[in-house]
């Protein structure tokens, strides 16, 4: 069944209004998967909060002409779904990544972060990418180790103290 005029401009519009509030995005090769195999991905991209959309490459630029995502419209050919990252950047290449390593007839061809587009090979370096929580887990880490030394010396002073005041009782002692 052909799009009309309106479900065009409808799916131009919620693909960019996606794009505007997304942190990165991965467009990768589906030909050959099956039915199943794309209802799979998307239960797995939901779950990761990845907004995931086959669209028509022209549709596809339009949607991301006015968005830092418009570097990759010069990469939209042949059959592509467009994985958006809603939390963090680099959940859409996580979950395309651990889909394609079972699926070998997903080919990730390129994907996008803060305007910059990066070659289809970066996507290990994206992946990799922590979290939310993660980010602020190491952040809290890495504010809290100052402070903990900072303890351990002011602690270390009075026991260095009273070793001191040992070793002259023992030494009057002897």
């Amino acid at each position: 069944m052909a799009l009309t005029l309106e479900d065009k401009k409808k799916i131009v519009s919620e693909v960019a209004a996606v794009a505007s509030d997304a942190h990165s995005v991965v467009a990768a090769e589906y030909h050959g998967l099956t039915v199943g195999e794309m209802t799979e991905l998307r239960v797995k991209a939901r779950e990761s909060g990845v907004y995931l959309r086959v669209v028509k490459n022209n549709l596809a630029k339009l949607a991301l002409a006015d968005t830092e995502f418009s570097c990759m419209s010069e990469g939209f050919v042949g059959p592509l779904v467009l994985a958006f990252s809603q939390e963090d950047p680099g959940s859409a290449a996580r979950v395309l990544k651990d889909f394609a390593k079972e699926h070998d007839k997903l080919e990730v061809k390129m994907l996008s972060v803060g305007g910059e587009l990066l070659a289809a090979s970066e996507i290990d370096r994206l992946a990799k990418l922590p979290t939310r929580d993660q980010a602020l887990a190491i952040l809290a880490g890495t504010l809290r180790a100052p402070v903990e030394k900072l303890a351990r010396t002011f602690n270390e002073v009075p026991g260095k103290l009273v070793r001191t005041v040992a070793a002259v009782r023992d030494s009057k002692a002897a």
